[in-house]
C-alpha cells in the first residue's frame, strides 16, 4: 500500500523533461493539450496520495480511530513509517493550500484591475486600446473576451505587424488558452516538480498562437518580426495583467521566432512521447486508485465489516 501511494508522488518528477520533449516533437496545440492534461492528472493523483497518508495517520490516533468506529487496529506499515509520512503530508497539503489561496487572490485582483483598465479605453469589436506609455498587448478572457493593447505598443509596430499581433492575441482567445494557463498554475501548487511544467505549458500556448497567427496573416516572417518587435518594445515594461492572460511578448521569444522562421513542425517520434505521457498518467492513476481502494478495504476490516 505504501509503495503504491508513493508512485503518484514520484511520477511528477519525470514530467518536466517529458513536457519539453513533447513540445519539441509534437505540434504546439497537441503538446498543449497533452502536457496540460498530464499535469492536471498527476497533480490530482499526488493530492489523493497525500490525503491517504493523512487519513492513515489520523486513524492511528485512538481518538480518530474511535470516531472512525474501528474495533480492530488498522493494519499498515510500521508506525515509524506511517506517522512521519502522515505528518509530512499534512505539512505539504497546508503549504499547497496556502500558496494556492494566495495565488488565487493575487490573480483575481489582477484580473479585475485589467478588466477595469480595459473598460476605460476606446474599443472596436474585441479590441481595446489603453492610453499608456507602457508597451503591452495581451488577450484578456471574460465576457466578452478582449484584446488589450496600449497606445505605446501600437506606436512600436507598423500596420501589418499590428495585424499579426492582433491575430496572435485573437488566437489565444479563440483557443481558450487561459484555461490551460490556469490549470498549469493550479497543478504547480499541488506538487513542486510541476512548477517548471507551468513554463512549458505557457510556451506551448504561445507557440500555438504563433502558428495560428502565421496562418491567419499568411506570412510566417511577418509574424516572427511582429512578435520580436513587440517583445523588444515591452521588455522593460511591468505589466499588471494576470498570469492566465496570455501575451505575445512572454516566454522565450527567440525560440519562438526561430520556430516561425523555420518550416512548420513535422512531428518526430511524436507517438513515442505521447505514449510516455499516457503511460505516466495511467500508472499514476492506477497506483492512486489501487492505493485508495486498499486503504478503504483495510479500514473496513478494522471496522469489522469485512474479513482480512
Amino acid at each position: 500500500m505504501t509503495a503504491l501511494l508513493l508512485l503518484p508522488l514520484l511520477l511528477p518528477l519525470a514530467l518536466p523533461a517529458l513536457a519539453r520533449r513533447a513540445l519539441d516533437r509534437l505540434a504546439p496545440v497537441a503538446a498543449l493539450w497533452a502536457v496540460t492534461a498530464c499535469a492536471v492528472v498527476l497533480a490530482g493523483c499526488s493530492l489523493a496520495a497525500l490525503g491517504s497518508f493523512v487519513l492513515i495517520g489520523l486513524l492511528k490516533v485512538p481518538l480518530f480511530a474511535a470516531l472512525g468506529e474501528l474495533i480492530h487496529p488498522l493494519r499498515t506499515a510500521s508506525d515509524l513509517v506511517v506517522l512521519p509520512a502522515a505528518a509530512t503530508s499534512v505539512g505539504a497539503l497546508a503549504v499547497c493550500g496556502w500558496t494556492l489561496v494566495r495565488s488565487v487572490l493575487h490573480q483575481t485582483r489582477a484580473f479585475r484591475a485589467a478588466r477595469t483598465e480595459a473598460g476605460r479605453g476606446p474599443s472596436a469589436g474585441d479590441l481595446c486600446v489603453v492610453d499608456s506609455p507602457r508597451p503591452d498587448a495581451y488577450a484578456l478572457p471574460g465576457r466578452p473576451h478582449r484584446i488589450v493593447v496600449t497606445t505605446a505598443m501600437l506606436r512600436s509596430l507598423d500596420g501589418p505587424e499590428r495585424e499579426a499581433l492582433f491575430a496572435h492575441e485573437r488566437a489565444h482567445n479563440d483557443g481558450h488558452h487561459h484555461y490551460f494557463l490556469a490549470a498549469a498554475e493550479l497543478a504547480a501548487h499541488c506538487h513542486p516538480a510541476l512548477r517548471p511544467v507551468r513554463g512549458t505549458i505557457r510556451l506551448a500556448a504561445e507557440r500555438a498562437a504563433d502558428e495560428a497567427a502565421a496562418a491567419s496573416v499568411g506570412d510566417r516572417r511577418l509574424t516572427a518580426r511582429a512578435i520580436a518587435r513587440a517583445a523588444l518594445a515591452g521588455q522593460a515594461a511591468r505589466s499588471q495583467r494576470p498570469d492566465f492572460a496570455p501575451a505575445a511578448t512572454t516566454g522565450p521569444v527567440p525560440q519562438r521566432v526561430q520556430a516561425l522562421l523555420a518550416a512548420p513542425l513535422v512531428p518526430r517520434a511524436g507517438r513515442a512521447i505521447a505514449a510516455l505521457l499516457i503511460a505516466c498518467t495511467a500508472v499514476s492513476c492506477a497506483a492512486s486508485v489501487t492505493g485508495l481502494a486498499d486503504v478503504h478495504h483495510r479500514v473496513e476490516v478494522a471496522q469489522g465489516d469485512e474479513r482480512p
